[in-house]
């Protein structure tokens, strides 16, 4: 009909939502004010309202308070055409939301469906690689003694009762985001400020407070802004009293700020993902000096090096896996929200698009560090048991039923390949009872207007100017006020229940805050809803709001609910845990809470209250209106959470938790020599080289599943034999093994064996005079300058000659700068040690002019020394046990073998000269049709594999690492092993590389980006577009960062550019 073409839409608009009926007051108030004003346009069709179905359920239902604002201005328009054109608008831009939600619902169905099919296909692999040999491991192992999951029955040293009373533990917890401090926690100020940072403190509070526990170091971020208070900026805050005469020396709880990113800002969590790097590289410096410190007092003069490094949300979890690497110590995660979660959440809502979440939440970038913390984690902490099946769930490195699979074959003692589930359990948060009082129930059973005496409080002195009558029944709301806490369905369900309006108060403590306008616009909106929304139901008197509280009042808060009899509620759409349930019940207030998350748990353990629907509104009225008529069902609810309580105790968290720990890993860095990280150099040495360095032989420590090897090495390699011999040139790894089997093996053969006899003693001879004729002079260079420009043609192949141009020119510009004495450099590369060696001497550069090699990506590391230092060099052999974490080649090269296609139309090909026993190299035959990296790690995630993917040499490369091995990682290693501090670290970089040159860039160290002179690198093939970008990974402004244009024509090279930056970075 002319005029009225918005009504198709509006009509589709209705069948495609559904209909509801009216039945309660406040609607039918309404049916009845809309009839006799005239407003409504459509008839109504019996019970069924269509236009209050239109505005009350599909409206609001979008969370857009400008569409009611707009259907207010519909209504007042007296002119009929305007007031049509209006509604067409209207309607077209609801019609528009819903079936975005359905959109989003449907997209939501095909992702959850192609991720069940992956991991069904997964599985299916996983079963058919550990069936070839499941009779054989029966056999072998049906005792338990055979081949055994070596991260789920651990073959090493497990921590006993006896043994955690004795060791006195070391325990390092993160938390990065939000304002941290012991005192006045200014909870609610800012959506990072919440029930998280209240967690955290009290937890290490509490476990210092253990007998097995010494020291417990809580990191968090050092934030010296004027918008913070000024404690935010001391480097480190003691929690436990030093008059507890269970507190030693030293020991005890501990807040440490690490500065990173501008210290001079307060920076919200989305982010501070590209400062973590130099939030690690800070971090790594206190534990060594703390734990060296320790050694002194309790370890006999041996570094007491944390037992667990434990992360709380994703950002802590991302660095804890880092430090977890650099240290080789067990980790442990504590997720708290989750981002699959919380994507799957706001996809759900049909308002904004994937792409518009991730630029507001940088999404993406959370999920892999989660992805990334299930990769290292031994432990993952949980709260509920909710939170381990629907929530860790959604995640590739998570699969319930492989877990259960994988921890049964362990079980029989058969080989499970390398493949891993971290163990979960659940503890549920503690709390601190000791100043909670709780009034009688019968003391005040006959409440009248003068019977409830107000705590004396400044914040219970403006309750008269909200409440009418303070002595009814008090729901309390306490949250933050953040869109998923969902506040603005508990005033809707309020405002709409006369009867409930009629029986009791609503209380409503949103955090603190000044002004509005000038907080964050998602908390911002928040309020003004909830502020629209009292005034749209005229809930004056019935509703307070104040503007500030302290956190010594919160207690106060409970107690005022409590003695009117009220409720608690917590209505949020998801919620991990729910502290404020705890700390409600601990005052004997009921609770409703939703059923979504953590609050199922809590009902089921406390059995003081109601679950509700937090999406159904007049679902949360009725159960409200249940407890507060109900008195019965009231005093049962207080009495039983009241009982129950105890159970959410620190200490019972506590102990439970060092109970989970002690089935952690005992992993610690080992040396041949621990004194060697803690002496003191006297003297700098001139020298170039490795000439006075000592035998850098050490043990190798093992996982069960791997096969025996021997416990030390002494032997430099020969560089003209290793490069002769076709057989070897995979690697120096791969040749240690090989003499180190055959030594443990057939040592009478190898005895007969001239060839071999005369190598090994020559080695022995030169490592027994290597050894007496000094220090590692590595550990005497103040200034370390790495070369990790990764410089390759169309084919994968090194430019030579600008490789040459490039060292040269780099080194040359560090000896003419003037400030360094005795520098030191080191070489970065995907290149094998073969390859890398005939490179230098292709070039006429000799080997020694290296302190070291990182070679194929840093899986290995090589040392130059020797009186014939062109013709030897000595790997670590302790650096490669410590990159063994979680490696399995076997499993990992039968799963590649099914994700490379078929054999006719592979577009990976394994390429075993460049493989070694921690790197699996592949030619990439078809780049059009090879995977990202992270699509490749993702689907090996699913198989129970952890590793580092990494595409090289101009994508003609692809590079299957240990889980921790990395250029990046193998730097931390040197600041870990050889006491050589990070932040004199600099690193030189192309403005392009291999898909691993974003880890090089951010950290401490300086880092110089020579522009110019890299042609293409492998970063295509690094992420799918879906994922995140680059800015989420290092910053685009850093004083530790400076680019530099150093070549213009590809040949030429601007040397003085450098020494520019090197003078620059010296004056910081």
């Amino acid at each position: 009909m002319a005029g009225n073409e918005w009504m198709n839409g509006y009509l589709e608009a209705i069948l495609d939502g559904g209909g509801a009926n009216d039945d309660d007051d406040y609607t039918r108030q309404k049916k009845d004010s809309s009839v006799k004003s005239g407003v409504t346009v459509i008839p109504q069709l019996g019970a069924f309202n269509p236009a209050r179905y239109f505005i009350d359920e599909v409206v609001h239902g979008t969370d857009e308070t400008d569409l009611h604002h707009f259907w207010v201005k519909v209504t007042a328009t007296k002119n009929p055409e305007e007031r049509n054109t209006r509604l067409e608008n209207l309607c077209w831009r609801i019609w528009h939301i819903s079936r975005r939600k359905k959109k989003g619902k449907l997209e939501q169905s095909k992702r959850l469906q192609k991720l069940r099919q992956e991991r069904e296909r997964g599985r299916r692999d996983v079963t058919e690689d550990m069936s070839e040999d499941l009779s054989e491991g029966e056999k072998l192992g049906g005792d338990g003694q055979g081949l055994k999951l070596s991260e789920s029955h651990y073959n090493l040293e497990l921590l006993t009762e006896q043994s955690l009373k004795e060791k006195r533990l070391y325990v390092i917890m993160i938390s990065l985001h939000g304002l941290v401090r012991g005192e006045n926690m200014e909870l609610g100020r800012d959506s990072d400020t919440g029930g998280q940072v209240k967690y955290v403190v009290e937890f290490a509070k509490g476990l210092a407070k253990m007998p097995e526990v010494y020291r417990v170091d809580l990191l968090t971020r050092q934030i010296c802004s004027p918008e913070v208070d000024s404690s935010y900026g001391e480097p480190t805050e003691m929690l436990t009293s030093d008059q507890d005469e269970d507190i030693l020396e030293s020991g005890g709880a501990y807040i440490v700020r690490i500065p990173f990113g501008c210290k001079e800002k307060y920076i919200q969590k989305e982010l501070l993902w590209p400062y973590i790097p130099e939030f690690v590289d800070g971090a790594l410096g206190h534990i060594l000096n703390i734990s060296k410190a320790l050694g002194d007092l309790i370890g006999d003069g041996t570094p007491v090096w944390p037992h667990v490094i434990h992360g709380h949300y994703a950002d802590a979890g991302d660095a804890a896996c880092l430090l977890s690497g650099a240290l080789n110590v067990p980790m442990v995660l504590t997720g708290h929200s989750l981002g699959r979660n919380k994507l799957e959440q706001l996809l759900k809502q049909g308002l904004h698009s994937k792409e518009d979440i991730n630029s507001t939440y940088k999404i993406m970038r959370r999920i892999e560090a989660e992805e990334l913390c299930l990769d290292s984690a031994e432990l993952v902490v949980t709260s509920t048991r909710q939170e381990i099946e629907e929530q860790w769930g959604l995640y590739d490195g998570f699969d319930l039923e492989l877990n259960r699979k994988l921890r049964h074959r362990a079980k029989r003692g058969v080989h499970c390949y390398g493949r891993y589930m971290p163990r979960t359990t659940v503890i549920p948060p503690g709390m601190d009872f000791s100043n909670v009082e709780v009034h009688d129930e019968n003391s005040d059973n006959d409440l009248d207007n003068d019977s409830v005496q107000l705590p004396e409080s400044p914040l219970w002195g403006e309750i008269p100017r909200f409440l009418n009558n303070p002595s009814k029944p008090i729901i309390l709301a306490l949250a933050r006020p953040d869109p998923k806490k969902n506040m603005a369905t508990l005033v809707k369900a309020f405002g709409e229940c006369i009867k409930l309006r009629k029986l009791a108060n609503l209380m409503l403590i949103m955090g603190n805050r000044d002004d509005i306008d000038q907080m964050p616009a998602a908390s911002a909106n928040v309020l003004t809803t909830v502020l629209k929304l009292i005034d749209k139901y005229d809930l004056y008197g019935e509703v307070a709001y104040p503007k500030h509280h302290k956190q010594s009042e919160v207690a106060d808060i409970y107690r005022i609910a409590a003695k009117t009899k009220g409720v608690f509620i917590n209505p949020a759409l998801v919620e991990p845990f729910g502290l404020t349930l705890i700390e409600a019940a601990a005052h004997g207030l009921p609770m409703v809470a939703t059923k979504n998350g953590g609050p199922v748990d809590i009902e089921r353990t406390l059995n003081n209250g109601l679950l509700v629907d937090p999406h159904n509104d007049k679902e949360i009225a009725a159960a409200l209106y249940r407890l507060v008529v109900d008195k019965t069902l009231w005093a049962e609810c207080r009495k039983n959470g009241l009982q129950n309580i105890h159970l959410y105790s620190w200490p019972q968290h506590c102990k439970i938790y060092l109970s989970r720990i002690s089935q952690c890993r005992m992993r610690h860095p080992q040396w041949q020599s621990e004194n060697d990280l803690n002496e003191n150099m006297d003297s700098e040495s001139d020298s170039g080289s490795f000439k006075d360095a000592p035998d850098t032989s050490l043990r190798l420590s093992l996982d069960a599943d791997r096969p025996s090897r021997s416990s030390s090495l002494n032997s430099p390699f020969d560089l003209d034999k290793l490069l002769q011999n076709e057989e070897n040139v995979g690697g120096i790894s791969e040749h240690i093994r090989m003499i180190m089997e055959k030594t443990r093996d057939n040592q009478s053969k190898l005895r007969e064996t001239n060839d071999v006899n005369s190598q090994e003693k020559q080695s022995l001879e030169h490592s027994n005079s290597l050894g007496s004729s000094g220090k590692l002079l590595l550990r005497r260079r103040k200034r370390l300058f790495v070369i990790a420009v990764d410089c390759y043609d169309a084919f994968g192949k090194p430019l030579v000659s600008r490789q040459a141009i490039i060292i040269q020119e780099i080194m040359t510009a560090v000896r003419s700068s003037g400030n360094f004495s005795s520098p030191g450099f080191i070489l970065s590369t995907a290149l094998t040690v073969s390859e890398t060696i005939s490179m230098l001497q292709s070039i006429g550069i000799k080997v020694s002019a290296f302190d070291a090699l990182i070679c194929s990506s840093g899986s290995q590391l090589l040392y130059t020394a020797g009186d014939n230092p062109d013709s030897a060099i000595y790997p670590d052999p302790d650096y490669d046990s410590h990159i063994d974490y979680r490696w399995g080649a076997e499993g990992l090269r039968k799963s590649m073998k099914k994700l490379r296609g078929p054999e006719n139309s592979r577009f990976l090909v394994e390429d075993a000269k460049a493989s070694n026993f921690h790197c699996l190299a592949y030619q990439v035959k078809n780049i059009s049709t090879a995977p990202k990296a992270d699509e490749l790690r993702r689907q090996l995630r699913m198989r129970g594999l952890r590793c580092h993917v990494v595409y090289t040499q101009n994508c003609s490369r692809l590079s299957v690492l240990p889980l921790h091995a990395s250029r990046s990682q193998a730097l931390r290693y040197l600041y870990v092993r050889w006491g050589l501090d990070i932040a004199n670290m600099y690193v030189f970089l192309g403005e392009k590389g291999d898909t691993d040159y974003e880890e090089l860039i951010g950290g401490m160290h300086k880092t110089l980006i020579l522009k110019g002179i890299v042609i293409d690198g492998s970063e295509k093939m690094l992420r799918s577009p879906t994922s995140y970008g680059s800015e989420d990974v290092f910053p685009s402004e850093s004083p530790n960062i400076v680019s530099v244009t150093v070549s213009d024509d590809k040949e030429e090279f601007n040397t003085q550019q450098i020494i520019a930056s090197l003078h620059w970075f010296e004056g910081l």
